[in-house]
């Protein structure tokens, strides 16, 4: 298997570690324990890198990090959604 699908497929998963969190504080509609400050770090993050990747036309950038982009989102989005819930 080529070394660049392999980089992509672990790099979306591990850009999908974030739904699991945003699920939880949808279904719970809390986040009472989520760190604000740690999910606007990752979600800048993986802008940021969405945003090279595409400036430098690199695919495995552009799709393990614009996963993260929805997810970490969605974390910070829900966070602040939830807060005083």
């Amino acid at each position: 298997m080529n070394f660049e699908v392999v980089v992509t497929i672990l790099g979306i998963m591990m850009s999908m570690a974030y739904f699991p969190q945003a699920l939880k504080i949808w279904k719970n509609k809390t986040s009472k324990d989520i760190s604000i400050l740690s999910y606007s770090i990752f979600a800048l993050g993986t802008l940021v890198w969405t945003i090279y990747g595409i400036n430098v036309g690199d695919p495995v950038i552009i799709l393990s990090f614009g996963v993260g982009v929805i997810g970490s989102w969605s974390v910070l989005f829900l966070s602040i959604l939830f807060k005083n819930r």
